[in-house]
């Protein structure tokens, strides 16, 4: 059986971007429900205008194919310009955590 994946991945919008950021996601977020092995996508408000996304994978094969599919490419591309953060190609900080039992920080 495979062993279940959580990323939780932040977005630090660009100053007055926010509102842009959120809509850039929306359409991914019903994209990446329907392939195979998403369990969960979802993106929440933190306090401080951060964008925190928590997904969860049946199986890291999953995880990794979504992560070379379309819906990943085309987010990137609408994320452009609208993220403060540098490094990955969306602007996002991202983390993994395997196991059945990952710890999720309620925001």
């Amino acid at each position: 059986m495979p062993t279940p994946v959580v990323v939780t991945a932040y977005f630090h919008p660009a100053p007055g971007k926010h509102d842009q950021v959120v809509e850039a996601l929306r359409p991914a977020i019903a994209a990446v429900h329907e392939e195979p092995g998403c369990e969960l996508y979802a993106i929440h408000d933190a306090p401080d205008g951060t964008i925190v996304m928590i997904e969860k994978w049946t199986s890291v094969g999953d995880l990794d194919d979504h992560g070379a599919g379309e819906a990943v490419r085309a987010l990137n591309g609408s994320l452009q310009g609208l993220l403060a953060s540098r490094g990955d190609p969306a602007g996002a900080v991202t983390s993994r955590q395997r196991g059945s039992r990952p710890a999720l920080t309620t925001v």
